[in-house]
């Protein structure tokens, strides 16, 4: 291995005592401290040493500004762990805010940094109080200089000061970029399964090779710059196929270039990565199937650029490389040296008021200015200088560099613009170089001189003598374009001379204003990267946004999924069967994919389309209620389960990769097939059909039921080396129901009732949802507590729920208030989020309010506490039920928890009075333990909320029958159905009906219902001749039936078409369609009372008794032909009851039945939706009520020197195989053919990727 380039290491040598905690300062010599200037000689800065009262108490500077500081040199590098401050003694100085900036050298200072940004540490509020501020992330340096920011109102700047720590020490290696370290192992050939690498590097190159090491095998790793950024690459292993491919490359850092010390480590067991840098920890797992890494004895170099810089602490799994090298036990080169060799550039920092005034060469006749700069933004001034007749201007426009240079004359004014460059706000240093003379200019990007842009217009110039950087807020005749820059530069020549920055430093040339000098404090916000899910982060110099198109979540960070959980939440919203995308956990890591949802509440996924992970199966079959997938296997001389030693031939895999030696209609630890449940197989002295032997095909099937062991992953078939021996494989989709987490639900009976659980882990970004029902005025809904950091969520009054929270920036209240009550027992829903850019919280979709983090801050949440749901700490405690609580993408187990706690109930009553609205046309709302469901027995409808017509198609002939009198049917023909759904008996003498129904049919005449009796009485709805609809009524009392003609239009039309009809008395109200409806009224020598009601067809009249003639032969013949559907008459579904009977013969007479060919169909009428649910009862984060894996199929054929086997989508596939063990696994690929060796167990991966 050739270490050429920095590899992470965590510390370098440590003290032997645990606790870092030395007072560093205080044994200091005076002459160790140095300060930017003094008041006087008591104020001297090595008075400013803590609790010490010498000369005048401490330092103050000559002028309280922001250009003072004071420096103490700790004599050597040390690690820093805190830093304590007083005012000066007895005094009215003190200082109230600073920053900490730290060096090596005394040099190119780098600021401290916390929480993503350079940190304003609080400082005193008197002269006597010391106030100490442990470090988060703790640093080494030598040098520390302290930056006042703000001081007393009452006095001027004062300091004392303390650094804490303890003594640091690591070997120093240098590299000047053409020397490597060669570290060889102490065997040929190392097969690592683990690695622990870690070293400290610093350089000012953005590229460069840090270590690298390669086997014969092609395995490899590499730890290199690119870009400034830290680039891991590293391959356990690939195929010669190329079907293995083991490269696996992440990138993690950036401006690493800026001569600091920077730690990385990596850590490596199998094929599990953790790679960090400066504490920021990437956890990824490389590709291929490899997972052992095969370095050779002798390294192996490459062509790429070696690192140039120092790097210390270098350890390889446990070998301290450092030590090794310095000692002379590794081969070293010449180029590599003990001694760190720093190069220094004087880099500029430049805010949105800065500026750099810098002098040149007046009245000459050629500009030429070089230097670099790095910066987010891409807009900005750069250089600006007024010429002796005209002026110059360098600015960034659109991330490109534009050159204007105007020169005014009295007889002609001329211009010249050049423009070069692209995407130049990346963050990296560039060069630009400028020449400009008489009639001609060129302007270099980066020193890429070919790519030159020049310019050969006419062109006289005259220098002024100054030159502005970075910023110029002067009046001008001829203003620059832009004002001001944010970012860096370094390396500036003016007029071909380096610019002298310690004289600018020191105040004798040039002058600056609001500039940080010798300090680059350029801030990467995108690293570590606050946007989520794949979110693309951009930013500029004072902030960041995250651009989340095309990632399936929302929000300032891209935290919120926009999908909902399962196809129980669309069910809920009123969607109709479709393909939706779902997302299982919200704003957990698990991605959202495609599933065809049925709304009936099971979700399938039909195709292979819409690949998804095993991880995402899990969370489904997780939240189910029950899960089952069906599995077959057709044999022919293809023994199953059954061999001689007890040892199964074929068995499978799921979840978990366990073996499982059962068959689909069994359960786990029964070793049989359905057949052998049910005693039923081919051959009784087995347990499965194919065990039998048979020559014959047979066939062994059935449901796996045991969701914990779905879904099958693999399945290896044994018996199939023998001649003739043939099988076929079938594994259906996976099919999950239900949905424990979406009424996953607690009830809250005592104010001092809570449950507990772990402390919730939020740091940087934190999502809850849940909700609730009450009928109290206020009460804490949960909290979770930190030593001052917390969050709370609560009811604070009937109307207003509350979102607080504190990250250490002081607490923070969102409140939103409704327009109407919360405490209404009805369910509300509550979602809060906070993040590094914003908190907020929205209740029932409706209301909403939101607030922006602080630009500088805290932003860690940091909670020790456990997490309480319900009252706590003295709290108001919550009355009601609390359901569907998620956090962070997790949700909680409230009805378990609820179980073991005093003063809480598992689950929560009173779904109906929230929900019972969405059962419609008739249905009962029926309240379950953990939910509800909606009884759509007596409607004639169907699905999860009643609103599903349910319809038969009809054929010549075919009629439906049902009798309010059941003794009628006992001489049912031998060709008739009889349903097996017993209704409740109806009263047989009427005074009202209410019918409804929808008919399709391109035939006309017909009978669609007609209604007998025992007596003359009857009611019927006829198609005539002309199509046109008619209705009948004979109640007795008249010589002919009383007929209405609804319509005269032609019905037969093959459209839908729905009629609602109601009697009450002699009133009758007919509407057809969607037009108005009509009112009509029964003669008055008509009876009203419908006697005897006995029993009512549908499609064809088969009556014994008393029929109108005129109806059996202008309309019986040859019956109706066509569709209908939602027929109801007086709660009675007679159409739905006979399509829901099995094909089986009752024992005993029953009210329905039906004659000829019924087929079920929705008649193509639009099917009835319900709205959207409101926002009040808007399920959020269910997870899968169901979701099915494409059925797959396999075939194999055997070849002279190899088996290829292609997985396709068929409902079958055949298994030819004449000498080898077949085990079928899941693979990557949509359709893949693996070629192997007969050798044993044949793997075949298919082109299922499982939901």
């Amino acid at each position: 291995m050739w270490i050429c380039s920095h590899v992470n290491a965590v510390h370098g040598a440590l003290p032997t005592t645990q606790k870092c905690d030395e007072a560093l300062a205080s044994p200091l010599a005076h002459t160790a401290f140095t300060s930017s200037s003094v008041f006087s000689s008591g104020y001297a800065p090595g008075y400013a040493k803590l609790n010490r009262r010498g000369g005048a108490g401490g330092w103050s500077p000559l002028d309280s500004d922001h250009y003072q500081w004071l420096q103490v040199d700790l004599g050597s590098r040390k690690q820093v762990s805190a830093i304590a401050t007083q005012g000066r003694y007895s005094s009215s100085d003190w200082t109230t805010r600073y920053r900490l900036l730290y060096s090596d050298t005394g040099r190119n200072w780098k600021p401290y940094h916390q929480d993503g940004n350079i940190w304003a540490f609080s400082g005193n509020s008197n002269s006597e109080s010391a106030v100490r501020h442990e470090l988060q992330q703790g640093i080494v340096a030598r040098f520390l200089r302290l930056v006042p920011l703000d001081w007393s109102e009452e006095g001027r700047i004062g300091l004392r000061i303390e650094v804490y720590g303890c003594s640091y020490w690591a070997g120093v290696i240098n590299f000047d970029g053409q020397g490597v370290i060669s570290y060889r192992f102490k065997v040929k050939k190392m097969k690592i399964i683990k690695d622990v690498i870690a070293l400290r590097f610093k350089t000012s190159e953005s590229e460069g090779v840090i270590l690298h090491g390669e086997g014969q095998q092609g395995d490899y790793i590499t730890l290199e710059l690119s870009k400034a950024k830290l680039l891991l690459q590293i391959n356990l292993g690939s195929n010669q196929y190329g079907s293995i491919l083991g490269h696996t490359s992440v990138t993690t850092g950036s401006l690493l270039d800026d001569s600091h010390w920077h730690s990385v480590v990596i850590e490596r067991y199998r094929r599990n990565v953790n790679f960090t840098l400066d504490r920021h920890t990437q956890h990824f797992r490389t590709n291929g199937e490899f997972d052992h890494l095969d370095l050779d004895y002798e390294p192996v170099g490459g062509g790429r650029k070696n690192f140039k810089g120092c790097m210390e602490s270098i350890n390889y799994n446990g070998d301290n490389i450092t030590d090794l090298a310095r000692r002379k036990k590794l081969d070293t080169s010449s180029f590599v040296s003990k001694l760190c060799m720093h190069t220094h550039t004087f880099p500029v920092f430049f805010n949105a008021t800065s500026f750099l005034q810098l002098p040149g060469r007046a009245n000459h006749n050629t500009i030429s200015v070089s230097f670099q700069f790095r910066t987010w933004n891409p807009d900005g001034l750069l250089l600006f200088s007024n010429l002796d007749d005209g002026t110059l201007e360098i600015s960034l426009e659109e991330s490109k560099v534009v050159v204007h240079i105007n020169v005014t004359r009295t007889t002609s004014n001329n211009r010249v613009d050049l423009s070069s460059g692209s995407g130049l706000n990346d963050g990296q240093w560039h060069a630009i170089r400028l020449v400009a003379k008489e009639n001609f200019a060129m302007l270099t990007i980066d020193g890429e001189e070919a790519s030159a842009v020049r310019s050969t217009s006419p062109l006289t110039i005259t220098t002024g003598g100054t030159y502005h950087l970075g910023g110029y807020f002067l009046q001008t005749l001829f203003p620059p374009s832009q004002r001001s820059f944010q970012g860096c530069m370094q390396a500036i020549l003016v007029d071909d001379q380096p610019a002298d920055m310690h004289a600018v430093e020191k105040g004798t040339v040039g002058a600056f204003e609001n500039v940080s000098l010798d300090m680059c404090a350029i801030i990467d916000r995108c690293m570590p990267n606050h946007c989520e899910h794949g979110g693309r982060c951009k930013q500029t110099w004072d902030g960041f946004s995250c651009t989340c198109d095309g990632t399936g979540y929302t929000g300032a960070t891209c935290h919120t999924s926009i999908y909902e959980p399962s196809c129980e939440a669309y069910k809920h919203l009123g969607r109709s069967s479709e393909t939706y995308w779902i997302d299982p956990d919200g704003s957990g890591p698990l991605g959202p994919f495609k599933v065809n949802c049925n709304m009936t509440g099971v979700c399938v996924r039909a195709e292979n389309t819409y690949p998804c992970l095993c991880f995402q199966v899990t969370a489904i079959t997780t939240s189910a209620e029950k899960c089952e997938q069906q599995i077959a296997y057709s044999c022919r001389m293809s023994r199953l389960l059954n061999t001689p030693d007890g040892t199964p031939y074929t068995w499978w895999v799921g979840r978990g990769s366990e073996k499982h030696f059962y068959w689909g209609g069994s359960l786990p630890g029964i070793q049989k097939c359905a057949c052998g449940i049910d005693r039923n197989c081919t051959d009784p002295k087995y347990d499965c059909n194919c065990d039998a032997d048979n020559k014959q095909w047979r066939e062994d099937s059935g449901l796996l039921v045991n969701k914990e062991h779905l879904p099958v992953s693999q399945v290896a078939v044994g018996d199939t080396n023998r001649p003739g021996s043939e099988a076929k494989l079938t594994v259906g989709p996976l099919r999950c129901q239900g949905d424990n987490n979406y009424w996953n639900a607690a009830s809250f009976t005592t104010p001092s009732s809570y449950l507990h659980f772990a402390t919730f882990q939020g740091e940087t970004s934190a999502d809850i949802s849940f909700y609730f029902k009450t009928s109290a005025p206020y009460g804490v809904f949960l909290e979770n507590l930190g030593n001052t950091d917390f969050i709370r969520l609560e009811l604070k009054s009937p109307k207003v729920v509350s979102f607080s929270f504190d990250v250490g920036n002081g607490p923070v209240e969102l409140t939103v208030h409704s327009d109407t009550p919360l405490n209404d027992d009805q369910w509300h829903r509550v979602m809060a989020e906070r993040n590094v850019k914003e908190a907020v919280l929205q209740l029932d979709q409706t209301y909403r309010a939101s607030q922006l983090a602080p630009a500088q801050g805290h932003t860690r949440l940091e909670l020790f506490s456990q997490l309480y749901v319900g009252a706590a700490g003295g709290q108001r405690g919550f009355l009601g039920c609390i359901r569907a609580l998620r956090m962070n993408g997790i949700t909680l187990d409230l009805d378990e928890r609820a179980k073991v706690t005093p003063g809480v109930k598992p689950g929560c009553q009173g779904h109906c009075t929230s929900f019972g609205m969405y059962c419609r046309n008739g249905g009962k709302c029926v309240e379950k333990y953990n939910g509800y469901l909606c009884d759509c027995t007596a409607t004639a409808y169907d699905g999860p909320f009643c609103t599903r017509d349910v319809g038969g198609f009809f054929e010549a002939g075919t009629l439906v029958k049902y009798n309010f009198m059941p003794e009628a049917v006992a001489g049912a023909s031998r060709d008739t159905k009889i349903v097996t759904h017993q209704l409740t008996p109806h009263e047989v003498n009427l005074t009202k009906e209410e019918v409804a129904f929808s008919f399709s049919t391109s035939s006309a005449p017909a009978i669609l219902m007609y209604v007998s009796s025992k007596t003359q009485d009857y009611l019927a709805v006829v198609l005539r001749q002309n199509g046109s609809l008619q209705v009948r009524y004979n109640l007795g009392g008249l010589r002919e039936a009383f007929a209405i003609d609804v319509d005269q239009r032609n019905l037969a039309n093959g459209q839908p078409h729905s009629i609602n009809m109601s009697r009450v008395d002699r009133s009758i109200t007919i509407q057809l369609d969607h037009y108005p409806p009509v009112s009509y009224t029964l003669p008055d020598a008509s009876d009203t009372q419908f006697n005897l009601v006995k029993t009512l067809f549908l499609g064809k009249v088969f009556e014994t008794g008393h029929i109108d003639p005129v109806l059996i032969e202008r309309y019986n013949t040859p019956g109706f032909v066509g569709c209908l559907s939602r027929v109801q008459f007086n709660g009675v579904a007679p159409l739905k009851s006979a399509l829901r009977t099995p094909d089986r013969q009752p024992e005993a007479a029953l009210p329905v039945s039906y004659q000829g060919k019924l087929v079920e169909s929705n008649c193509g009428a639009s099917p009835l939706t319900i709205p959207p649910m409101s926002a009040a009862t808007d399920p959020w984060r269910l997870d899968k009520t169901v979701c099915s894996i494409s059925e797959c199929v396999c075939h194999c054929f055997p070849q002279p020197h190899f088996q290829q086997c292609l997985w396709e989508h068929y409902p079958l596939s055949t298994i030819r195989d004449r000498s080898h063990t077949l085990t079928w696994a899941p693979g990557p690929n949509s359709q893949s053919a693996f070629h192997h060796p007969i050798t044993g167990r044949i793997s075949i991966y298919s082109a299922l990727h499982f939901l």
